[in-house]
């Protein structure tokens, strides 16, 4: 079933790119299909799924490359599941929002249903070799959908963030290699690099190995250093290139560090565990002064993203910092990393397509030249201020939920995690100042006549921030499901 679920996508996608007797109409209804059926099949592997011996949900595994020590071999756990279920919800909101293109629908739709293909088999990979594929693959899908139906500079924006993140994907092969080398037996295999003894090596290994893995992982995120390839990707990309960049690709980098680089080098993630504190501290703060300077929609949010993620660095790297009585501690800030990652995922998803009407309706992401667009555009102010509220971590969002629960954990193990508090402040103050900015006052600017939301338009909407606002009141549910990966993950940790 997981195999159906992974390749579903880019079989219909090759249906679409084969058949050019199918019309435009009959092109977006597949994809829509397709990924409403896709997402029902991951919801049942969710609900009943059966666990194997390894802890994975619907394992399966077979003979690949068994020469150098690599398989197919997938399977999902707590921290895979959520990502799944996201982007099973990201990629059906992307394609209902993209029922009325005009712009080569049939093209469009074979990609992304190729790149969805792409994300859920990362997510569901428990082999090295298996991972890298599907990550570089990722890359090949966003650089198309950028150069070509992006907007601006769209072709110099997809060549940076092709050979940016390529080179992530370079260091990452670096470390694997690494790993296998150092491995006894020698294997790609990841369940049995995160077993106790899997990894040979002395600590200045380890530290190497660890350095180039998280180099890779860092840029894919990205964090700061490592950031500048994602404000011009996100500016030029189509809305859906957008969304699917921040809400599902970023989640690659912050699940690799969950499910390679701290259980399959837990000596090493331990040693450096305060560099990793100190660049998300460093990658909250940056994110969010950065974007409290912009008066383009897009880089705006494009900034926050780095905030958000900078709060998931800093839980992994919180993790690490072992101590007699940490173990509650750490259990916060884990939990806390994966729900921020949903959270952001259809927070940021949700604020992309609100910045796409932007550009559809004037074609500027200037905000300094609109002014008043509530009256003109009522359902269109409402869902924007939902969606700031729910980013800037209120109480009754998902985001709140993810936020408690990181900055509980994280302080619970060192105190110098609060110096990323302020980034709260900071989110909130960008947010409210861009909506009086734009939405009260005289209606000014572009905004007379602005079209208000269309249906099509607000179904996805309510989608995405609907499921936020029912993971902040029932968290329950997603934190069960997350709970024996993480406690895995904290033993691992711990020996």
């Amino acid at each position: 079933m997981l195999s159906i679920v992974i390749f579903l996508p880019v079989a219909a996608g090759i249906l679409l790119a084969v058949f050019k007797k199918i019309t435009p109409a009959a092109a977006r209804w597949v994809w829509l299909t397709t990924t409403l059926v896709d997402l029902a099949l991951i919801a049942g592997i969710t609900v009943a799924g059966q666990t194997s011996g390894d802890g994975l949900v619907a394992e399966e595994q077979m003979a690949w490359m068994p020469g150098i020590g690599t398989s197919y071999h997938i399977g999902v756990d707590g921290f895979s599941l959520p990502l799944l279920l996201l982007t099973g919800v990201v990629f059906v909101a992307s394609a209902a929002w993209s029922l009325r293109t005009e712009d080569r629908p049939r093209a469009q739709a074979a990609l992304f249903l190729f790149l969805q293909t792409t994300c859920l088999g990362l997510f569901a990979a428990q082999d090295l070799i298996l991972f890298f594929l599907w990550f570089d693959l990722s890359i090949v899908g966003m650089y198309f959908v950028i150069a070509g139906w992006g907007h601006g500079n769209a072709r110099r924006s997809a060549l940076k963030f092709f050979l940016y993140t390529f080179l992530g994907s370079l260091a990452l092969l670096l470390g694997f290699i690494g790993l296998y080398l150092n491995s006894s037996p020698h294997t790609f295999d990841m369940i049995e690099l995160s077993q106790a003894g899997a990894f040979t090596g002395n600590a200045v290994t380890g530290g190497l190995i660890l350095t180039a893995i998280v180099v890779g992982l860092a840029i894919k995120t990205p964090t700061f250093p490592f950031h500048s390839w994602l404000p011009p990707a996100h500016t030029d990309a189509p809305s859906i290139g957008s969304v699917v960049l921040a809400a599902v690709m970023l989640k690659m980098g912050t699940y690799g560090f969950v499910r390679i680089a701290m259980p399959m080098l837990p000596d090493a993630w331990r040693a450096g565990a305060w560099v990793i504190v100190a660049v998300g501290i460093v990658s909250v703060l940056y994110g969010a002064l950065v974007a409290l300077a912009q008066t383009d929609v897009k880089r705006m949010i494009a900034f926050t993203s780095i905030n958000h993620m900078g709060y998931v660095i800093l839980a992994v790297g919180a993790a690490g910092i072992v101590s007699q009585d940490s173990e509650q501690a750490q259990h916060l800030a884990i939990t806390g990393a994966v729900i921020q990652m949903v959270s952001h995922g259809l927070i940021t998803g949700a604020l992309f397509l609100l910045a796409g009407v932007f550009w559809d309706r004037t074609g500027s992401y200037d905000l300094r030249r609109y002014g008043g667009l509530a009256s003109p555009a009522p359902r269109f102010a409402g869902f924007f201020a939902i969606a700031a509220f729910a980013s800037l971590g209120l109480p009754g969002f998902s985001g709140f939920i993810a936020e408690f629960q990181i900055f509980t954990g994280s302080i619970g193990t060192t105190l110098w995690a609060a110096l990323a508090l302020p980034g709260i402040l900071i989110v909130a103050v960008l947010f409210l100042r861009a909506f009086q900015r734009v939405f009260t006052g005289p209606t000014t600017g572009l905004s007379p006549g602005f079209d208000d939301l269309r249906s099509r338009e607000i179904v996805p909407l309510v989608v995405l921030l609907g499921l936020s606002v029912i993971i902040g009141i029932f968290p329950g549910p997603l934190i069960e499901l997350i709970a024996p990966a993480a406690d895995q993950l904290i033993s691992v940790l711990g020996r």
